[in-house]
C-alpha cells in the first residue's frame, strides 16, 4: 500500500470540473514530478493530495485512511506543502518563519523545546540559509525566499513533501539550486517528494517517477526514460520534437523542432465558402 493515493477523484472549483475519475499512486520514497500543459489539472491534483481541496467524488488516502477524515495536525505531521504562492507576514525574520514549521508538533502539554530549536537549526543548515537567520524574509532574493519556505516545510519533519511549482519566477541558476536541493532531500533524507514543474527537461532530469497529465487525466506515468518520448510530448503538449540523451545526466532531453519545420507541417486553414 502506497502512503499517498488518489482514488477515482473528481476535482473542480464551484461547478467547474477540472478532472474526473482521476487515480494516482505516489510511489513511496520517490521524487515524483507532475507535468503537463497549462490548466491540465496539475496544481489541482496537488491541492487534493495535500488536503487543501476536497474531491467532489472519490477520495484521497493517506496511509490507507481518507485524508479528510484525519485530524489536521496529524496530516501536518505527515505531509508538508509548499504552495505555489507563499506570502510571509510583514517584518518576520527567516528563523521565525522556519520555526512556524514546528506548529504541528506543539500542543497544550508540549511547548517550544530544545528539540524544536535543533530541528529549526538543522532545517536552515540543510537549505543553506543559516547565515540568513536574522534577516527579514521580505528583503531576500527570490531564490533565498524559496529556500526559506522549503526550510519551513523541512522543519515539520514530514516524510511526505509536496511542492507546487517551486521554481516559478526564478532565474535558471536559482531553478537549478532549488531542484538540486530537492534531489538532495530525496536522496539523503529518504523523503517522498511530489512536485509540479513546467519545464519538462528539468522534470526528466530530476524525477524518479513522472506523471504526465492532459485535460484532467493521466496520460502516462513511470520512469522519465520510459515516459518522455517524442510521440508522448506531441500528444501531451502538441509540440513536435526530438528526444535525445542529456550529455550531462543521460536522462531524456527534449529538443523542439525548429520554427520552419513546424510551419511546414502545420495544417493549412480551410478557406470559407
Amino acid at each position: 500500500m502506497q502512503r499517498l493515493t488518489a482514488e477515482s477523484v473528481t476535482l473542480g472549483y464551484d461547478r467547474r470540473i477540472i478532472a474526473r475519475d482521476l487515480s494516482v499512486e505516489i510511489p513511496d520514497h520517490s521524487f515524483t514530478v507532475v507535468v503537463g500543459p497549462n490548466a491540465c489539472g496539475k496544481s489541482t491534483l496537488l491541492r487534493a493530495l495535500s488536503r487543501m481541496l476536497k474531491p467532489a467524488e472519490g477520495r484521497v488516502l493517506l496511509d490507507g485512511a481518507a485524508i479528510h477524515s484525519l485530524p489536521a495536525k496529524k496530516v501536518a505531521r505527515t505531509l508538508g506543502l509548499l504552495p505555489q504562492s507563499s506570502v510571509a507576514p510583514d517584518g518576520i525574520t527567516v528563523a521565525d518563519l522556519v520555526a512556524r514549521g514546528r506548529y504541528p508538533h506543539q500542543g497544550l502539554l508540549r511547548q517550544w523545546s530544545p528539540d524544536d530549536e535543533r530541528t529549526v537549526q538543522e532545517s536552515m543548515a540543510a537549505t543553506r540559509i543559516d547565515d540568513l537567520a536574522d534577516r527579514y524574509v521580505d528583503e531576500l532574493s527570490g531564490g533565498q525566499r524559496q529556500r526559506v519556505w522549503i526550510a519551513m516545510a523541512l522543519a515539520q519533519q514530514t516524510p511526505l513533501l509536496l511542492l507546487d511549482e517551486p521554481t516559478t519566477f526564478l532565474d535558471i541558476q536559482h531553478q537549478i539550486e532549488v531542484l538540486d536541493l530537492c534531489a538532495e532531500l530525496h536522496e539523503t533524507g529518504g523523503r517522498t517528494l511530489v512536485a509540479v514543474l513546467h519545464d519538462l527537461n528539468h522534470a526528466a532530469r530530476y524525477a524518479t517517477h513522472l506523471v504526465a497529465m492532459r485535460d484532467g487525466a493521466v496520460v502516462a506515468e513511470g520512469p522519465p526514460a520510459e515516459v518522455v518520448t517524442a510521440p508522448l510530448v506531441e500528444r501531451v503538449f502538441g509540440l513536435r520534437c526530438q528526444v535525445i540523451e542529456d550529455p550531462e545526466t543521460g536522462t531524456p532531453l527534449v529538443v523542439p523542432a525548429g520554427r520552419k519545420a513546424r510551419s511546414r507541417d502545420a495544417v493549412p486553414a480551410v478557406p470559407e465558402n
